[in-house]
C-alpha cells in the first residue's frame, strides 16, 4: 500500500454523519465554529472570543446544506433573517446541545497533504503512526 496516496479531508464526512446521528436521535445540533476563518459569514453580533455557536436543527434553519467545502443555510438571528456560510475546515465542533454528545475537530492538516513537520511526506513510513485525535465533548 502506497501511504503518499493524497486523500480529501474526512471532516465533511464526519461532520455529515454526526449531525444525522444527533438529529437521529431527536436532538438538537450546534456547531462551535471558528468566526475568524476566511470566507465565514455569521452574525458578527454572536461572536465571542473568535467564536461562535450555531443551533443547525431542522427547525432552527432553512436550507441546510453540508457540502465538502462548506456548510450553509438561512436562519434568523435577533428576528434578522441572515445566509450563514462556513467553511468545513473552520468548524471546530459538532455536538448535542442536550447532552454535549459528538466530535471536536482537531486543527491539525486534514485534507491529506504534508503536515508541517514533514511527517506525512517521503520517508514517513519509519516513524510510529500517529494516534487519533479524537475527543468526545461533554
Amino acid at each position: 500500500m502506497d501511504k503518499d496516496i493524497k486523500m480529501t479531508s474526512s471532516r465533511p464526512y464526519l461532520l455529515r454523519a454526526i449531525y444525522e446521528w444527533i438529529v437521529d436521535n431527536n436532538m438538537t445540533p450546534f456547531l462551535l465554529v471558528d468566526a475568524t476563518g476566511e470566507a465565514v459569514q455569521v452574525p458578527q453580533e454572536h461572536i465571542n472570543n473568535g467564536k461562535i455557536i450555531l443551533n443547525v436543527s431542522p427547525a432552527a434553519v432553512v436550507g441546510l446544506e453540508l457540502g465538502d467545502q462548506a456548510l450553509n443555510f438561512n436562519a434568523r438571528f435577533s428576528g434578522k433573517p441572515m445566509f450563514v456560510n462556513v467553511p468545513i475546515k473552520s468548524v471546530l465542533a459538532i455536538y448535542s446541545k442536550e447532552n454535549g454528545r459528538g466530535m471536536v475537530f482537531t486543527e491539525e492538516n486534514d485534507d491529506g497533504s504534508p503536515d508541517p513537520d514533514g511527517s506525512s511526506g517521503p520517508g514517513s513510513r519509519t516513524k510510529q503512526p500517529r494516534q487519533p485525535n479524537l475527543r468526545v465533548v461533554k
